[in-house]
C-alpha cells in the first residue's frame, strides 16, 4: 500500500476510534467535533476530508459494527457447514448465536446504538439493515421470498430475526459474560424452537 493511502487510511481509523470514544463518553448529541479531532491528534480539514461531519461519523461506526456482525454470523454458519451441520435451522441458530455474542463482545457500541441519541434519518439505516438482515435469513433457512404475494415464506425469517434483534438488546445489558452467554443460550433455544414448529 503506498504512503499516501495508508496516512490517509491510519487518519480515517483514528478519527473513528476517537469518535467512538467520544460517543460513548458524551453521547451523539453532547459530543462535539472539534473533541474528536482532538482526541484523534487530527485536523478539522483531515475530519472533513473524510467524513462530512458528527453523522457520518456515527453512521461510519454503525456501518462497521454491521460488517463485524455480518463477518461472525457469516463465518459461524461457514464453520457449521464445514463441521458437517446441514440442518438449515441449527445452521441459522449459529449464526445467530454469533450474532448475540458480537452483540456482547462490542455492548459499549451496541448500546450506543441502541439508544435513540443518533443522526437524523438512522432510524430508516437500521430499518433496511434489518430487511438485510432478514433476507440472510431467509436464505440460511432455504426460505426465498421470490413471490411477494406470499408473506408465509417471509414470516418465518422476519419473526426469527426480531427475536435475534431483542436478544441481542437484552445481551448487553447481561452484567457479565457468564450471565450473557446464558442468556445467548435461551435466546438460541427459543428460536430453535420457532423455527422447528
Amino acid at each position: 500500500m503506498p504512503v499516501m493511502q495508508r496516512r490517509a487510511q491510519d487518519t480515517r481509523s483514528g478519527l473513528l476510534r476517537a469518535a467512538h470514544e467520544i460517543f460513548i463518553e458524551s453521547g451523539f448529541t453532547q459530543a462535539n467535533v472539534a473533541d474528536v479531532v482532538a482526541r484523534a491528534s487530527s485536523s478539522v480539514g483531515s475530519m472533513y476530508h473524510h467524513f462530512g461531519g458528527k453523522a457520518d461519523l456515527y453512521l461510519a461506526l454503525y456501518e462497521e459494527y454491521e460488517l463485524r456482525q455480518q463477518s461472525r454470523a457469516e463465518a459461524a454458519v461457514r464453520n457449521a457447514r464445514t463441521a458437517g451441520e446441514a440442518d438449515p435451522v441449527r445452521l441459522f441458530a449459529a449464526g445467530a448465536r454469533a450474532y448475540l455474542m458480537g452483540a456482547w463482545q462490542e455492548r459499549d457500541l451496541a448500546r450506543m446504538f441502541l439508544s435513540g441519541d443518533s443522526p437524523p434519518g438512522f432510524d430508516h439505516t437500521v430499518r433496511t439493515g434489518f430487511s438485510t438482515w432478514v433476507k440472510r435469513g431467509e436464505d440460511v433457512l432455504g426460505e426465498p421470498s421470490a413471490d411477494p404475494t406470499s408473506p408465509a415464506a417471509r414470516a418465518h425469517a422476519l419473526v426469527l430475526t426480531n427475536v435475534i434483534g431483542a436478544g441481542s438488546r437484552a445481551v448487553t445489558t447481561e452484567p457479565d459474560e457468564q450471565h450473557a452467554v446464558a442468556l445467548a443460550d435461551e435466546v438460541i433455544r427459543l428460536i430453535e424452537r420457532l423455527a422447528t414448529d
